[in-house]
């Protein structure tokens, strides 16, 4: 049996799993997850490919779904609340789908994907598609703390954090994670998700959900304005989608968190009021 590689942080009370995003790890939760403990039992996980876990070929989401289903039965997790950021939300909402029995409900921060229509969508992921799970030059780490201490969040976690996320090579270079081939193979499967339809995409999902955006967008850098307004556009095309959500389906909640993007590393305490309060309010 292949089991991913875990973080127990702790803590008592109702059952948390923490996923993380895209070629990042269980280290981005630190923070957030030390104010979760006092009045939850929290375990993180880094998805496959990522961090400490093993790689998967090919890597779907039903086989990531899968080993988490599975790491989760070895640590003796029969249910949860499963909260995930980014790829961790779209695939903790997948969990969902596959293991209604044992996903008291399911917490999305921010893990939207756009269809091939959205207007520079083939740009944008011809663009993430070119870098993905490459080598980074020696000076990776530094950049990415650099990118996320500007919106506030501690230097000791940011590098924490980076270095949890790649994986050092002999001549100083990083090796981004997942590794090329299965990075390829992961944004497939976001743009096959993206394909339905945020509103598709949610059908047939029994457990409840909360669905959270990230309130601020990141300014544009210079040169890429264009990014900015694709990132602004589709951002309002899933706030409107979710509002008719929330009137259609009464076990579907969003919320918004006055963050960017990386929320849960910008502004634990709100992700983990939100979330405290989310589960909380859950029937018993």
């Amino acid at each position: 049996m292949t089991l991913l590689h875990t973080h127990d942080f702790g803590g008592d009370g109702p059952q948390l799993v923490l996923l993380h995003g895209f070629s990042r790890s269980v280290a981005d939760w630190d923070t957030a997850a030390a104010l979760l403990t006092p009045d939850h039992r929290v375990l993180g996980l880094d998805l496959p490919g990522h961090g400490r876990s093993p790689d998967i070929s090919p890597w779907t989401l039903s086989t990531a779904v899968r080993l988490i289903a599975d790491t989760l039965d070895a640590h003796g997790v029969s249910e949860a609340v499963v909260v995930g950021h980014s790829l961790g939300g779209l695939t903790a909402v997948e969990f969902a789908r596959a293991h209604p029995a044992r996903t008291r409900a399911a917490v999305n921060l921010d893990g939207f994907w756009w269809g091939p229509d959205e207007p520079g969508a083939a740009r944008v992921n011809e663009g993430l598609s070119a870098v993905a799970g490459g080598v980074a030059p020696a000076g990776h780490i530094e950049q990415k703390v650099a990118d996320v201490v500007r919106l506030g969040v501690p230097a000791d976690l940011a590098e924490t954090a980076a270095r949890a996320a790649a994986r050092p090579l002999p001549d100083g270079t990083w090796q981004t994670l997942p590794e090329r081939a299965a990075a390829l193979q992961l944004f497939d499967e976001l743009r096959r998700v993206g394909a339905l339809g945020l509103t598709g995409w949610l059908t047939g999902i029994e457990p409840p959900l909360l669905l959270a955006q990230a309130g601020r967008q990141l300014p544009p850098a210079p040169g890429m304005e264009w990014f900015s307004e694709f990132t602004d556009r589709f951002a309002r095309g899933v706030t409107e989608e979710l509002a008719a959500l929330t009137r259609a389906r009464p076990t579907v909640t969003v919320a918004r968190v006055e963050a960017t993007h990386i929320m849960h590393m910008e502004a634990p305490g709100a992700v983990a009021k939100l979330v405290a309060e989310y589960v909380r309010g859950l029937p018993d």
